[in-house]
């Protein structure tokens, strides 16, 4: 094993590489761009053999991977923001078909206004589209999930598509030393993709995705549920299989300093790693604070979450998204996660960093100030934190 300095980007890219997909349709679209860029390069330098297909459009791209996939081959493709909201409704088409298609996500803000920089509103826009969805905190974990979903998504009890997100800039674009494992070492993790389903052949004619009346429509989409709770136990073989092998160790849900806490801090992505330095600094100083990690978000890990937070006071959920009308989206799964149980912690919602908006200590500070407030008094259930509300309420005619 190797250790070479990758952007985030670029780790998708070699661990697609590392995978042997066979067919890889891709639309660049920034701040993914650099994953197809990477991969044609590698093809045309032969250090890759597959097949690249430059489309018009994202739409194309995510259609062009059914085919493939659809073909019986590993396929994998890369997008952003507006590009995977322009894939919406294939991307229900890949799921609904049991094709397991792995892209890589540059986790990037929604227009408008047009921004171009970190959060996760595409994806949990598509958290309903029937997708595994894992979310990495740095550049290794880009390579490692990559790899990993390839093995989860073709797993004969799962048979479903894989997103898996890097935030943008904060991980695509900054380079960082990522351990590099042997293609032999990979080739045997991953094995061989042998779909189980009919695939495309001219000599074979078959209609693949055809009409659903409603006398069998349900029991697809229940097969596809079935799946999805199937994939928990896969995941967690497959994170075990490779800590085994690799010796990086990899959770759904990855509690640190909690045993003990009031107060729980509870992440995803890159700013997994700042919290970790602040939550360290306010035990230093006596804080009953922990950290959670989600790195893997569906299939929602709900036994994992209800463990690890037994005894907790107060769930502070951070997160770069907004469900306008409600609160974040994690913060909606972790409110109904506990919602049937006699014992659960106040769970108080803290929207940060969206459109790329640093998320600094001064950021866990306030949310850690509400949160303390929380143990002793009721507080604002969604709190948006490093916003000017004066503007918007000026703005608005609220004042």
């Amino acid at each position: 094993m190797t250790k070479i300095m990758l952007r985030g980007n670029e780790s998708i890219a070699y661990a697609f590489k590392l995978a042997r997909v066979q067919v890889i349709p891709a639309y660049p679209i920034t701040p993914s761009t650099l994953v197809p860029e990477k991969i044609s390069e590698f093809i045309a330098n032969g250090e890759m053999k597959a097949e690249f297909v430059p489309v018009e459009s994202e739409h194309s791209a995510i259609s062009a991977a059914i085919g493939a996939s659809a073909k019986g081959v590993r396929v994998g493709t890369a997008t952003a923001s507006q590009g995977l909201a322009l894939m919406h409704e294939v991307l229900f088409i890949a799921s609904g078909m049991r094709l397991p298609i792995v892209m890589g996500i540059g986790n990037r803000a929604l227009s408008a206004p047009i921004n171009i920089w970190c959060d996760h509103q595409d994806m949990m826009a598509q958290r309903d589209a029937g997708w595994l969805q894992f979310y990495g905190e740095n550049n290794q974990e880009g390579l490692d999930l990559g790899i990993m979903a390839f093995k989860i998504a073709e797993d004969n009890r799962v048979m479903l598509p894989a997103m898996v997100g890097l935030d943008a800039f904060v991980l695509t674009h900054t380079v960082e030393p990522v351990e590099m494992p042997e293609q032999s070492e990979v080739d045997e993790f991953v094995g061989e993709f042998k779909p189980n389903y009919v695939t495309l052949d001219p000599d074979k004619p078959a209609t693949l995705g055809s009409f659903g009346f409603p006398e069998h429509y349900m029991e697809f989409k229940f097969g596809q549920w079935v799946a999805m709770e199937r994939a928990k136990k896969v995941i967690d073989e497959v994170f075990k299989e490779f800590e085994e092998k690799f010796g990086r160790k990899y959770r759904k849900v990855n509690p640190e300093f909690v045993e003990d806490a009031d107060i729980v801090l509870v992440t995803m992505g890159s700013m997994s790693g700042t919290a970790r330095e602040f939550v360290k600094r306010m035990r230093g100083k006596g804080k009953k604070v922990g950290l959670l990690k989600i790195t893997t978000f569906r299939p929602f890990p709900k036994e994992e979450l209800i463990e690890a937070l037994k005894g907790v006071k107060v769930v502070a959920v951070m997160e770069r998204n907004i469900s306008f009308g409600f609160g974040g989206a994690v913060y909606a799964e972790l409110g109904a996660t506990f919602a049937n149980l006699k014992e659960k912690p106040k769970i108080v919602d803290f929207i940060v960093g969206l459109g790329g908006r640093d998320i600094t200590f001064n950021t866990y500070q306030a949310v850690l100030d509400l949160a303390e407030k929380a143990l002793k008094e009721d507080v604002d259930e969604v709190n948006w934190i490093d916003v000017n509300k004066e503007a918007v309420y000026k703005a608005e005619g609220l004042q």
